[in-house]
Order: C-alpha cells, then sequence, then structure tokens
C-alpha cells in the first residue's frame, strides 16, 4: 500500500552498479524505517539488480524503472517491457517524464500505451505532467496538464485510474535551480486533483500527486507541506545518498 508522503528518487543517467552498491550502504544506515511514508527508488536500468540486491530486507522500500515499452515482447532494441521490469523487482515505472517528451520525443499517445502496459503487468505507473516555460508563459499550463493527464488515462478503466501516482514536473523547473513556489505547486495540483476525481470519482481521493522540479533538502518541507502536494520526486537532489537521506526524512 502507498502511505503519504511519498519520496521517489530519479537517479536519471547516474549512478553505475559499483555507485549504487556504495550509495545504499550509506543511505540504508541514516535512513530507519518509516511506517508512515513511501520511499521509491528509479535508477537506471542497468543499476537496478544492484539497487534491489541492496533493498533485500527492507520491504519498506520500493523500487522502479525509468521507461518501458508498451509491448510485451518484440523487435525494439535498446526498449524493456512491462513484464521484464517487473520481474527484475520493479513495482513502479516512471511514465512520461519531461526528458522522454521533450529529450526523446515522447508522444501522449504513447504514455497511453505504456500506462495501459504497465497495469496489465501489475506495475504502478507515475505519470509525470507539465508544461514547458513558453506554455506557462502564454498560461496555458491547465490545459497542458489536463491533455497530458487524460492522454495518459484514456484507455484506463477508473479502478485503473485510481490506482497511479501522478507527479507535476513544471519543465522549466527541471535541472534548472527554479522551483515552483509551493502556493504555485498546489493551485496546479488542485487542478490535477478535481480532474482525477472527473475521470475517476472518490477512488482518486487517495491517489497521491507529488511535486517534481529541483526540489531539495532546503525547499522539501515546504512542499510537501502545500495543500494537495502528496510528496516529490527528486533527480538531482537523490544522487547523494546523506541529501537523499534527508529528504526522505523530512
Amino acid at each position: 500500500m502507498i502511505r503519504g508522503p511519498v519520496f521517489a528518487a530519479n537517479w536519471k543517467m547516474n549512478h553505475t552498479s559499483r555507485d549504487a552498491k556504495t550509495f545504499m550502504r550509506t543511505f540504508l544506515v541514516q535512513y530507519a524505517r518509516r511506517p508512515d511514508r513511501t520511499v521509491i527508488f528509479f535508477p537506471p536500468a542497468l543499476t537496478l539488480a544492484s539497487v534491489a540486491d541492496a533493498l533485500k530486507g527492507r520491504q519498506d522500500i520500493l523500487l522502479g524503472v525509468q521507461n518501458i515499452h508498451w509491448e510485451a515482447k518484440g523487435a525494439f532494441t535498446g526498449e524493456q517491457s512491462a513484464e521484464m521490469a517487473k520481474e527484475a523487482g520493479a513495482t513502479f515505472v516512471l511514465i512520461g517524464h519531461s526528458e522522454r517528451r521533450h529529450v526523446f520525443g515522447e508522444r501522449d499517445e504513447e504514455t497511453q500505451k505504456k500506462c495501459a502496459a504497465a497495469l496489465r503487468a501489475g506495475i504502478t505507473p507515475l505519470l509525470c505532467v507539465g508544461e514547458k516555460l513558453e506554455e506557462r508563459e502564454r498560461g496555458e499550463t491547465d490545459a497542458v496538464v489536463l491533455r497530458q493527464l487524460r492522454a495518459g488515462t484514456a484507455a484506463l478503466d477508473p479502478a485503473a485510474i485510481g490506482s497511479m501516482i501522478i507527479a507535476y514536473e513544471p519543465v522549466w523547473a527541471i535541472g534548472t535551480g527554479k522551483t515552483a513556489q509551493p502556493e504555485d505547486a498546489s493551485a496546479v495540483h488542485s487542478v490535477i486533483r478535481r480532474e482525477l476525481a472527473v475521470l475517476a470519482g472518490d477512488r482518486t481521493k487517495e491517489t497521491p500527486i507529488l511535486y517534481g522540479g529541483s526540489a531539495n533538502a532546503g525547499n522539501a518541507a515546504a512542499l510537501i507541506s502545500a495543500e494537495n502536494v502528496d510528496g516529490l520526486l527528486v533527480g538531482g537532489a537523490s544522487l547523494e545518498p546523506e541529501v537523499w537521506a534527508s529528504i526522505a526524512r523530512t
């Protein structure tokens, strides 16, 4: 069961297997079991096994992959299926991360197929939505976020939508050092919360909505204290074990 707040570490393309082992040794000493929250690691695919091995005996910490293909198998060189991810120990998958959308050209219809594939395999999708700077400046934040949310959930029934996690990650704040103010994050999260209720009703009352975008140890407490912010999706600040342990204890 997902207990809030949720703290998700996206390592992106950082940490080899050797690095991960060193990281986890330090982190696990500094982060004691906490029944009141959920901590998830999203390491690179080739590092997943090392993190999974380090987490044996720590069922309080969960594991995810950063991407999947929507097909179960086939001629898709360089890809991995949801079934492969689950067998490797993942229970979550990032879908629609801004870098997948804007660096690799992932389209809304692809996030839709990936969410459906994850749920078929028994993996929880963490669907990322968020606007670029120029969209924000044009006042299009809500429209962009709602479009991406509706697309990602379009092939799902209400029960499946209720089992997901959503992350709002304004593209202009990712890796830039710029962070949405807590009240700004809260406003967009409220829009997402209302739309989830339209899509799936009461099933989404407990759906975690995370904030991602230059979250760090200095602003974590203020962000998760904001209304409708149920946790954090953290990139760069999750790469140092002491810093990540501090954030996860917030």
